[in-house]
């Protein structure tokens, strides 16, 4: 495939006010394909100038009501075509994907049937969002709400899930009839420049969506600046706080998708077959760089031996390589920077008296690839099982009942993510009611859907994604009271 790979342009433009613009002496930034380390194409880095453009495209825009105005049949009609187009052209919005993120392709493929699918769920919010009458005397008072568009919203999308978190923010937020400046990763900006291309195309009005590329200077003059309304950022917990922190100022509305550290908790009575087969895509899929990645394996002394035998049996089957060629499971990692992070995180882990079972290492190629590794003997306060590593990398921490499970799966600043594998349904009811996190999956892991909301608890975050509670977030609650 990568042989026949089209040839991309050398500079691309980014999107404001529906014009495309490429200035004249502009600070510029390569894309790196992560599978061969070459780069594929340059964007443009923006500056306080090309923020304030955006914004006031989108303050302009949603001042007009140039989108909000239109009914909710319209909005709807604009949402629907936008699904359409994603899925017509999902094959090379995918290899696009694979090339700028380094994911597998089929991971690819699947993510951008989601993105469709989310926004074919949105499409239909516009004339879900409803207010309600509210007596509050004998009759002297006509009372209702209604649900407004906040504004202005900013959206900064993270690295390794790009067209998929795309949709997560932008379709609610068109949805509830906010304008949007979005600001992709420095790393992975050109599925969303494909995806603004779509919108226009399907009848997005000039302004309403705005697409600034640069690195986190950029995400940061959105997060300060006044006309902007409502942040929604999927990142890091280190700098979701200093989102966190600027945006408190003039109190912006804020969703904010952070970082985990899941635990995966086998019990002996669980279908192993099944539970380590999901341990595995939970740990290396998308070369664990998830947010809810598994990475803390927690098994139950008694089937230790026997899962961890397993484990090491299934890790060793693991393909790794190049995500375009097909049948991949591990890809390369994002950036060179973070490589060597996830290799700081093996030592570490050596250093602390984990056991390396397999992998650990780097292969000899082309790209910032690390092979799938897992650890045995962890314990809860190594770092490795503290700290997101964001890599293939997975530690196998022992239990012996349902109390240390919990006690083990609490003790954690995170709680993005949790999944529990037994038979005993009474256990499943008990533990997902036990665990403090966002969402527990029960025999099953990283489950999702349009109409499931989706976030965390503690330091991973505020707020929710996906769902009704996600577009409710890009709304604003009036209530009208007249005297009869």
């Amino acid at each position: 495939m990568r042989d026949q790979l089209a040839t991309l342009p050398e500079f691309h433009p980014y999107l404001v006010g529906g014009v495309w613009l490429s200035p004249e002496g502009a600070e510029l930034m390569p894309v790196i394909d992560p599978a061969t380390g070459e780069v594929i194409t340059t964007v443009f880095q923006a500056g306080p100038e090309e923020t304030d453009a955006a914004v006031e495209a989108a303050r302009a825009a949603h001042a007009d009501r140039r989108w909000s105005g239109l009914t909710p049949h319209e909005r709807s009609k604009v949402l629907y075509r936008v699904a359409d187009l994603i899925e017509e052209r999902l094959e090379d919005l995918a290899i696009l994907e694979t090339r700028d993120n380094g994911k597998p392709i089929e991971r690819s493929r699947a993510d951008t049937a989601t993105a469709a699918r989310t926004f074919r769920y949105y499409a239909g919010a516009p004339s879900r969002l409803t207010g309600g009458v509210i007596p509050i005397d004998g009759g002297d008072h006509h009372v209702y709400t209604v649900l407004e568009p906040v504004g202005v919203a900013a959206l900064i999308l993270p690295w390794n899930f790009p067209i998929m978190t795309a949709s997560f923010k932008l379709a609610p937020a068109l949805a509830a009839g906010c304008t949007v400046v979005v600001k992709p990763a420095e790393q992975t900006p050109l599925t969303m420049l494909a995806l603004a291309g779509i919108l226009v195309e399907a009848g997005v009005p000039d302004g309403v969506v705005n697409v600034l590329t640069g690195d986190g200077r950029v995400g940061a003059q959105l997060v300060a600046h006044p006309d902007v309304d409502k942040v929604s950022f999927t990142g890091s917990t280190s700098v979701g706080r200093a989102v966190m922190s600027s945006a408190s100022n003039d109190f912006k509305r804020l969703t904010l998708e952070l970082g985990g550290k899941s635990p995966n908790i086998i019990f002996a009575d669980a279908d192993l077959d099944a539970a380590v087969l999901t341990a595995m895509r939970a740990s290396f899929g998308h070369s664990g760089q998830m947010c809810t990645a598994g990475s803390r394996l927690l098994v139950q002394r008694s089937v230790l031996a026997e899962v961890t035998e397993r484990l090491a049996a299934a890790v060793r089957k693991v393909s790794m390589g190049d995500g375009l060629a097909g049948g991949v499971t591990v890809g390369p990692l994002i950036s060179e920077e973070q490589r060597e992070q996830v290799l700081g995180y093996i030592e570490a882990g050596l250093a602390d008296g984990a056991t390396l079972v397999v992998g650990g290492g780097v292969p000899e190629r082309d790209g910032f690839y690390v092979e799938p590794t897992l650890f045995s003997g962890v314990t809860n306060d190594m770092r490795i099982a503290r700290e997101e590593i964001f890599g293939p990398v997975v530690g196998i921490i022992p239990f012996d009942d349902d109390d240390e499970a919990v006690a083990i799966a609490n003790d954690t600043q995170f709680g993005l993510a949790a999944g529990v594998w037994t038979s005993d349904l009474k256990r499943a009811h008990r533990m997902a009611q036990r665990i403090n996190a966002g969402t527990v999956w029960v025999n099953t892991y990283n489950v999702f859907d349009p109409a499931l909301s989706f976030g965390g608890v503690g330091e991973s975050g505020l707020g929710r994604d996906l769902g009704e509670d996600a577009l409710r977030a890009f709304c604003e609650l009036k209530s009208v009271v007249i005297a009869l």
